[in-house]
């Protein structure tokens, strides 16, 4: 319907600008004659071809721009090649000759006026409606992004676009579209003065050292904050609203993520068969998913819960598809038990082994340090000597920043894991052993990030342990990219380490998250404020400063982020003795007994196990119960 009512209205525009030919040669109105007639009996047919010819009709008038008039032009000037033919070398009794010239430009002088006209109508007056019922948001960003995306909020928007704000002085004062561009510096009496509800970010090329300092900038501002996705994901410079996303938590890191080593990631993996325990955990999934995609012949799953290796096996079969020359076979099983780990390794023979399998959440390993120290320390042994014992080529254990100067059991056990492996590589064998240690994973199960998500999607409050608390972030593919590739670096031994950057205050994390959901926090400066942060004291076993290194003096690798650890070893007669110990007092039950012996393994850690009564207490109290 559309289209035949803008058919008819080009049609009529096609005759009144015989009309005005006809007019303006003659110096009279002459609207109806034969000779007027003979030239809107050529004019019209040949528009209509011509217009089909260009596909105009295929064009939206409510998005006309600059193609449209492009596409104007050109069926125009096909309009001109019949009528100069018949008018002006041919020849009509009463016609004028420049009547083949005056009309099309006439006719392409109208249809123009007309797509802006009702451009301006449907899409500026209905703005303008907009402006008074939905939000006002300004994007900051008048580069490429930021104008295709002001020009999708204009179009198909329930917004209102109030400006541009830009860093670059050769832009401020200027316009986009009408839409006024100004600086950052005045930004706190530009959102007052216009109203302003939302800041979008169309700065999809910034670092994240960049993106940060921005979202510092707003944080005074009671604004949601919004951004446009990577430059890597916007394909063909097409930007729309809906791929408007809250600014992830990963964009406040304060650095940029570490670049994966495409050789490195897959001398490991290609064609090998490889083998990923704890799968279906944040780690282990992301690993399985990166090792996918470097074509394994086979993929070993293990995990001991029913419905994570469930999840994560239709992922990546649902990834994979049919014939896929990786196969993929899942094992639901308890890999801190040696004869499970003596079966999975006789049948599958991995030649890479990737151990994610590990308790992790400090409270919880800290009240239950004897299924904690069973599950991280013999998982690790029994894996690792049996690896060992089919001859796979590289074992590669996920260690934790909370392994150095351990003040909890889960740091210690997995401080003893590492002790493991440095033992075993000493003693010289064919399996290359390394370690990559890394701070608190994004989005991973039991985060900080998710927990202060949902506190402020309830109306807070947000609950910390110490504001002055800090720890290291990195992203969870990113973490995997660090193992695969620390792995296929390893000659042996090592604790790989990534340079993560300055260590984030997680009061500051939390008030971001707090400003970028468009709210703000509650304080005795701003008893007004939407949501408070609440301090509710340490939790037994956490540090108040997170570290990466035991030792000092660092050395690098050929990765240029990725840092070989000097640590302290125990050689393997030792540590097998205090394996036995440990051992002992586990099967006995006998807590005591088992952290004296992780004491004397690791001689840094100096903790007492708090009483599960005390846990309880606790940890009632940071669900605020």
């Amino acid at each position: 319907m559309r289209r035949l009512i803008a058919v008819a209205m080009d049609v009529m525009l096609c005759v009144v600008s015989v009309w005005l030919a006809f007019s303006i040669r003659i110096g009279a109105w002459d609207l109806i004659s034969p000779a007027v007639g003979m030239a809107i009996a050529v004019a019209v047919p040949s528009w209509l071809i011509a217009a089909r010819w260009c596909g105009v009709y295929r064009s939206i008038i409510r998005f006309a721009g600059g193609r449209t008039m492009i596409d104007l032009a050109v069926a125009c000037l096909l309009l001109s090649l019949p009528m100069m033919t018949v008018f002006m070398f041919v020849g009509i009794p009463h016609i004028p000759r420049t009547i083949g010239v005056l009309q099309p430009l006439l006719l392409l002088l109208l249809l123009a006026l007309s797509r802006i006209a009702i451009r301006y109508a449907i899409v500026d007056v209905l703005h303008v409606v907009r402006q008074r019922q939905g939000s006002r948001v300004a994007i900051y960003g008048a580069g490429k992004a930021g104008q295709q995306l002001g020009f999708a909020i204009r179009h198909d928007g329930n917004a209102s676009l109030v400006c541009f704000l830009d860093d670059d002085a050769g832009l401020i004062g200027h316009r986009i579209d009408g839409v006024p561009i100004f600086g950052t510096d005045d930004m706190g009496d530009l959102v007052e003065d216009l109203g302003v509800d939302e800041i979008l970010l169309a700065l999809p090329s910034v670092p994240r050292s960049r993106r940060l300092e921005i979202v510092e900038q707003l944080q005074s501002y009671s604004l949601k904050v919004r951004s446009l996705p990577s430059l890597a994901n916007i394909m063909d410079g097409q930007v729309s609203i809906r791929d408007l996303r809250e600014v992830q938590v990963e964009e406040l890191l304060g650095r940029d993520p570490v670049p994966p080593d495409e050789k490195l990631l897959g001398e490991a993996i290609s064609s090998k068969v490889v083998l990923v325990s704890g799968a279906g955990g944040s780690i282990g999934s992301e690993l399985c998913r990166q090792i996918v995609a470097r074509h394994p012949s086979q993929l070993i799953l293990v995990d001991h819960s029913e419905f994570s290796l469930y999840t994560i096996l239709t992922e990546l079969e649902e990834h994979l598809g049919h014939g896929s020359p990786t196969e993929i076979i899942p094992e639901l099983a308890d890999i801190s038990e040696a004869a499970v780990a003596a079966r999975i390794m006789d049948r599958y023979r991995p030649q890479t082994v990737f151990h994610a399998a590990a308790y992790k959440h400090v409270p919880l390993v800290e009240a239950n340090p004897i299924s904690g120290l069973r599950n991280n320390v013999f998982g690790t042994y029994y894996c690792c000597i049996e690896a060992e014992r089919v001859g796979a080529s590289r074992f590669i254990l996920v260690s934790t920043d909370k392994a150095v100067r351990p003040t909890n059991v889960m740091g210690a056990s997995k401080r003893m894991c590492e002790l493991i492996l440095q033992a075993r590589a000493a003693e010289g064998g064919d399996t290359v052993f390394s370690m990559v240690r890394f701070g608190n994973v994004l989005g991973s199960s039991g985060s900080v990030v998710p927990r202060f998500r949902a506190q402020i999607a309830a109306g807070g409050p947000i609950t910390l342990t110490h504001r002055e608390v800090t720890r290291f972030f990195m992203t969870i593919p990113e973490a995997a990219q660090l193992v695969m590739q620390a792995g296929a670096m390893a000659k042996g031994g090592e604790v790989f380490v990534l340079d993560m950057g300055q260590s984030i205050k997680i009061f500051d994390l939390a008030c971001s998250m707090i400003q970028l959901s468009g709210c703000t926090v509650r304080s005795e400066d701003n008893p007004d404020g939407d949501i408070a942060i609440e301090e509710i004291g340490l939790r037994p076993g956490e540090k108040m400063y997170e570290e990466l290194l035991l030792g000092d003096n660092p050395q690098p690798t050929d990765h240029s982020r990725i840092m070989r650890a000097q640590e302290a070893k125990l050689s393997w007669p030792k540590l097998s003795e205090l394996l036995e110990a440990l051992d002992l007092a586990l099967a006995e039950g006998d807590a005591e007994a088992a952290m004296r012996v992780v004491r004397r393994a690791v001689p840094d850690y100096a903790h007492s196990i708090p009483t599960p009564a005390a846990i309880l207490e606790k940890n009632l109290r940071a669900a605020g119960r």
